[in-house]
């Protein structure tokens, strides 16, 4: 197989670097761009993206997008991710997007994916205080009334609902014997009456939050795909979903290793550079190449949804997303420690990296869910 870039892919990358480069390749930058990184999303920077066109990449040309692939939308995530470049909205709105082109109506699909292409952030509420793991235990409902439907409950995590134009709300329309029947999408704006968005903080900064339904009113022509499929549908976007998360923690990954080559090189001990010595060549060594497949299996994963978008991959989607992550969040910690004081000190990126890193092993389907799913492939 090959996973050669193309020219033109080669040329997308470097346009990123240089973009992040200047754009948010200082601590002063950072820091301004992000609030002393309380916020994860800059809209400024966010905008100057919509207007290169990078934004609408995997959307089709007929709603503003430029009609690229999966992996042309990786390649976008890894390297805004290694850059450091304050776009956390955008995971989730691609998530939205590939929902959209493959569920939507073509008003649906002019407003929402059009939207995407100019810069507006999309967010969806699946998790619940008392549904996580299992998403089919969900409870927030949505009852018929006067053509359109009405919502009451509570989603919790939601990340950058606080940011979002609308909120891709998965309830429960119908009440049967199977959890994984009668569940529905729905579209929310997020300025509608009787939503209430309610921040959560954690070790990232403002990321995530609850929301709060209190008869939230929804027209009839807000259902994303079939009233009661929500469940088939959910399914059919998870290849997406974790390949996504893969992608970013790529990034995220490389610039541990980034950051780490340049600190062993310049600290020195006993009177030698640090990366002088074996032990830490070793560690260092190893990686790079765990980096690597990490690198390789996003690679593939995203040819293997570009060769046909409609195939389902829950061995493969699961393998990516808990592959990286999971090298991701070692790499970080072992960045940390081979830094000492330094690695924990938040003058230095790595102790950030280190909680980024933390969380991705659990949002989006955490590790262990990810390995049951990878059994069950095989009969388990």
């Amino acid at each position: 197989m090959d996973f050669s870039l193309t020219d033109e892919q080669e040329d997308f990358v470097d346009a990123i670097r240089r973009f992040c480069d200047h754009e948010c390749g200082t601590r002063d930058q950072r820091e301004r761009l992000t609030d002393s990184y309380r916020q994860h999303h800059n809209a400024e920077i966010y905008g100057q993206m919509a207007e290169l066109d990078w934004l609408g990449v995997t959307i089709p040309e007929e709603y503003g997008g430029s009609g690229g692939t999966m992996l042309d939308a990786c390649l976008f995530m890894e390297e805004t991710s290694r850059g450091l470049a304050p776009i956390g909205g955008y995971a989730t709105t691609l998530i939205v997007a590939a929902a959209t082109g493959r569920f939507g109506t073509e008003e649906q699909k002019k407003e929402i994916l059009g939207g995407i292409a100019r810069g507006s952030v999309e967010a969806i509420a699946m998790t619940e205080p008392e549904a996580g793991s299992d998403v089919g235990a969900l409870t927030t409902s949505a009852e018929r009334v006067n053509g359109g439907f009405v919502l009451n409950g509570q989603k919790v995590f939601c990340s950058n609902a606080h940011i979002a134009d609308h909120v891709l709300v998965v309830c429960r329309t119908t009440k049967s014997e199977s959890k994984h029947e009668g569940l529905t999408m729905i579209w929310v704006p997020r300025d509608t009456d009787g939503m209430e968005v309610v921040p959560i903080d954690t070790m990232g900064g403002r990321e995530t939050n609850h929301l709060f339904f209190t008869d939230v009113e929804a027209p009839a022509d807000a259902v994303l795909g079939e009233v009661d499929q929500g469940w088939t549908q959910l399914m059919a976007g998870l290849n997406v979903e974790r390949l996504i998360l893969a992608a970013t923690m790529l990034g995220i990954a490389e610039r541990v290793f980034d950051d780490l080559i340049v600190y062993v090189k310049e600290r020195k001990q006993f009177g030698r550079p640090i990366g002088s010595f074996q032990s830490l060549q070793h560690r260092i060594a190893e990686m790079a190449t765990e980096i690597e497949s990490a690198r390789l299996m996003t690679r593939w994963v995203a040819t293997l949804i570009d060769e046909d978008p409609d195939r389902m991959l829950p061995r493969e989607a699961s393998m990516v997303k808990l592959h990286v992550t999971e090298i991701t969040r070692r790499a970080a910690l072992e960045g940390m420690q081979m830094m000492g004081g330094y690695g924990y000190a938040s003058e230095y990126d790595m102790e950030r990296l280190v909680r980024v890193s933390l969380a991705s092993t659990i949002y989006g389907g955490t590790s262990e869910i990810q390995r049951n799913i990878i059994a069950k492939t095989f009969g388990l």
